[in-house]
């Protein structure tokens, strides 16, 4: 997979960057979720959360990609 990506020009800072954007994504769903939704709080909670739980898999294969151009 990590040879697929590299070999589309997907390279590891776009990962990083991606799992940054997706931080930023998380909380800005959170908030217009919280204030502009009539379902309330936990709605809002679960879209942060759910957002939220890309930037793991972004930074991961930010960090495959890294030592995969490192050899």
């Amino acid at each position: 997979m990590l040879q697929r990506l590299h070999e589309t020009g997907f390279r590891a800072e776009h990962a990083y960057l991606a799992g940054f954007v997706s931080i930023g994504l998380s909380f800005g769903s959170w908030f217009l979720s919280k204030h502009l939704e009539r379902a309330g709080m936990a709605r809002a909670d679960r879209w942060g959360i759910f957002i939220g739980e890309w930037a793991p898999t972004f930074f991961a294969i930010g960090n495959g990609l890294r030592m995969h151009e490192k050899r």
